[in-house]
């Protein structure tokens, strides 16, 4: 065999010589050559170190999410534990996830052993936003990823970490034209962006309603373009490559895609499922074995779209929503005493908002009960249907041309 054309630096030498010999072109981040493959962020601790310091291990982006990780530790979760509502409660709850974070971190750094890039989600709806985004830079992390919300202030935050990838989450061209355009005046340019399309991906989607979900300017086949052509007219179309997200499950995904101008793919709901993943088996069964038909779409108590498998406590919910809407008040404080939005549908009586307890669902369903959690997924078959498979196994599949579209597997 010829010799490799890029460095192996960060890269698993066997899945390097197949991405060789797949023909996709490898992902350039921070200077390194790396899988075109990112794992997305999942939360309530669905990503968390185990999961991403494997992906990374392996020559691919792992990304952490932020949002209460201190739901891995023990310590931390008795230390916390009983707390009545109120700012105590939650000044101890924040302190317990930050140092969570770190921990976190820390491992995801020894599972990778310097290969791939790690990353931190940090969702911008959230109320701890700006110090997770400031612990994550100082436990130096290779890349923050910022969505649900525009992170406008981004550059600010990370301004003592020129060195740090900084990488906005948007759905649309004209979201691309925005985050560049605020950033430039700040003297700083997004890294990469991911392109997420809010009709395929999962958790918290990026449009304004349900309706809106099925809005063409969200396509691949335009939105990746469009912004391409914005970024060319700018002059910085090769400083900012595009990473799509939503639906990919295939090696032939990834090629179609990489032919519109992405320079790699990130997956969420694949990555949730492996062996790697840190939430319960409980959990990736449920992804795992859910059909489209078992998919719904809802208004998250963040205001905004999501999608996730109609588990007994969503459908629950889903039944009574309008009548919680209709008598949704402002509470005086957060009832579950960790106050984690910024805006809550909830705590902030917003009637046209999700009713529930975004924190507490999510970490059932990180337990794998099915009676109270909510089990966020995106849509289309898996790469390996119902079966649990290794991240190893996952990004050969991925690498490897004529293994079939995702439904051949199911």
């Amino acid at each position: 065999m010829s010799p490799l054309p890029f460095d192996l630096t960060h890269l698993d030498a066997a899945l390097a010589a197949r991405l060789a010999e797949s023909g996709l072109a490898a992902l350039r981040l921070k200077g390194r050559t790396l899988l075109p493959i990112v794992q997305g962020g999942m939360g309530v601790g669905v990503s968390a170190h185990r999961l991403a310091g494997s992906v990374a291990a392996l020559g691919g982006v792992g990304t952490l999410s932020s949002v209460d990780l201190r739901r891995h530790h023990p310590d931390l979760m008795e230390r916390t534990r009983g707390l009545n509502a109120g700012e105590a409660a939650k000044e101890a709850i924040n302190a317990a996830n930050l140092e969570a974070l770190e921990r976190e971190v820390r491992a995801a750094r020894e599972l990778s052993q310097g290969r791939g890039l790690l990353a931190m989600n940090v969702m911008r709806a959230v109320s701890e936003y700006a110090a997770y985004v400031r612990r994550s830079l100082e436990c130096g992390i290779d890349a923050v990823v910022v969505g649900a919300g525009l992170p406008l202030d981004l550059p600010d935050l990370a301004q003592d970490h020129p060195e740090a990838l900084l990488i906005p989450i948007l759905s649309d061209a004209r979201g691309v034209q925005l985050v560049v355009k605020k950033w430039e005046r700040k003297k700083r340019l997004p890294d990469a962006i991911v392109i997420e399309h809010p009709r395929l991906a999962g958790g918290h989607l990026g449009a304004a309603r349900i309706a809106d979900l099925d809005d063409p300017r969200f396509d691949f086949e335009r939105v990746l373009p469009e912004s391409l052509a914005f970024l060319r007219s700018a002059g910085i179309e090769k400083e900012i490559p595009l990473i799509a997200a939503g639906g990919i499950r295939s090696f032939e995904d990834i090629r179609r895609l990489q032919s519109l101008g992405a320079a790699g793919v990130q997956l969420g709901t694949p990555f949730a499922v492996t062996e790697e993943g840190d939430a319960h088996p409980e959990f990736k069964r449920v992804l795992a074995e859910a059909k489209d038909e078992d998919i719904v779409e809802f208004t998250s108590v963040a205001g905004l779209p999501a999608r996730a498998v109609a588990t007994p406590w969503l459908k629950a919910y889903l039944k009574i929503e309008s009548k919680l809407q209709a008598v949704a008040h402002v509470k005086a404080r957060c009832t579950k005493a960790f106050d984690c939005l910024a805006q809550c549908g909830l705590r902030d009586g917003l009637a046209g908002w999700g009713q529930f307890c975004i924190d507490n669902q999510l970490a059932a369903a990180l337990r794998g009960d099915i009676k109270k959690g909510l089990f966020f997924r995106g849509a289309g078959s898996l790469p390996f249907g119902s079966q649990i498979r290794s991240v190893r196994e996952l990004i050969e599949r991925l690498l490897t041309a004529s293994a079939g579209p995702a439904a051949a597997a199911a």
